[in-house]
């Protein structure tokens, strides 16, 4: 839509200017979901020039109106309550994003009283500390059961044949290679599987056990690191000491 003035000036539809603001922050804040407080802090200052580019046109539509056909004023007015709603929102999201920074500071420190303590945490990864893996996994009645370990490249390091009993079983790795080739501390990949009477395996649930070193938060998610394992703090399933 066009607005022609008496003076023979034509200015863009007063409608655009709320939309386009509209769009502007919604491009800002699409990226992860909720808007930083620099994102806010740009999507506000787009509205005020907008809105003053807007107040500006209709101040002189008004003055330059022909006075036998006057001005629509529902056009403006719905523009006016486009802007309102416009702006509520950004400060609706600056609220927000400011509430989530507080949150998130405080799950830091929460999650931080854990460091220093062996935790159990569902992960496949396990982490080796002060040479030495740990494990703990349940099954249902006496069988055997494989451990096998590998490096980050899926190397096979070790593979253990365990005779697992009812209930809670732990298994823990010295760090050395079958070969007998100790193996530096880090990240090593656990895959657990029960094995029947006929040779057909299946995965078998498990916990690795280790001491929390540190916590992170990475985007909205806080994050337990064990050495050189980083995993979702959701994952802990129980603190052992």
């Amino acid at each position: 839509m066009s607005t022609t003035l008496s003076t023979g000036l034509t200015t863009p539809g007063l409608s655009s200017s709320a939309s386009q603001a509209a769009s502007n922050f919604a491009a800002l804040t699409a990226s992860n979901g909720t808007s930083t407080t620099s994102s806010a802090s740009n999507a506000a200052a787009q509205l005020t020039g907008n809105e003053n580019t807007f107040l500006t046109m209709l101040m002189t539509q008004l003055k330059n109106q022909d006075p036998t056909s006057p001005l629509d004023t529902s056009q403006f007015t719905t523009e006016l309550v486009q802007f309102s709603g416009v702006e509520q929102q950004i400060s609706t999201n600056s609220s927000l994003t400011q509430l989530i920074q507080l949150t998130q500071s405080g799950q830091l420190l929460q999650g931080s009283s854990v460091v220093g303590h062996t935790l159990a945490v569902a992960n496949s990864d396990m982490p080796v500390q002060n040479g030495s893996g740990q494990i703990q996994f349940s099954v249902p009645s006496n069988q055997n059961v494989v451990v096998s370990v590998s490096n980050s490249a899926g190397t096979l390091l070790s593979q253990s044949n365990v005779a697992a009993t009812s209930g809670v079983n732990s298994w823990s790795w010295n760090a050395k290679s079958s070969a007998g080739v100790s193996q530096p501390d880090g990240d090593y990949k656990v895959t657990v599987n029960a094995v029947d009477s006929s040779g057909t395996a299946s995965a078998v649930p498990f916990d690795v056990i280790g001491q929390a070193t540190g916590v992170t938060v990475s985007g909205n998610t806080l994050n337990l690191q064990m050495g050189k394992v980083t995993t979702a703090f959701t994952n802990v399933q129980s603190v052992l000491n």
